[in-house]
């Protein structure tokens, strides 16, 4: 298991800027894949980004455009730049990071960190 220590949350007016930070336990040269997810009141968890050991990215298609992830190894930390935020990005967001061991496949969860787009 990886352990992973968010920041970066809080309350920002439509149109604004935040940027996540998720700080990994081991280095992210060993983790197959970091992204984040966010999950609103009443919805399902969804994927917002992620970034794989080869550097692909992928986005969902609501923030595309807008977000980015990103990493910085010598820190072992992946980054999430919120752009043109809108209040429907209102969530709490989550690291993830996805490891593999054997046969099996391990996914290990921040606790959390909220993000709240309103005027």
């Amino acid at each position: 298991q990886v352990q992973l220590a968010e920041s970066g949350g809080g309350l920002v007016q439509p149109g604004g800027s935040l940027r996540l930070s998720c700080a990994a336990s081991r280095s992210i040269f060993s983790i197959n894949t970091m992204g984040w997810y966010r999950q609103a009141p009443g919805k399902e968890r969804e994927l917002v980004a992620a970034i794989s050991s080869g550097s692909s990215t992928n986005y969902a298609d609501s923030v595309k455009g807008r977000f980015t992830i990103s990493t910085d190894n010598s820190k072992n930390t992946v980054y999430l730049r919120m752009n043109s935020l809108k209040p429907e990005d209102t969530a709490v967001y989550y690291c993830n990071a996805v490891t593999y061991g054997g046969n099996f496949r391990y996914d290990s969860w921040g606790q959390g960190t909220q993000v709240t787009v309103s005027s």
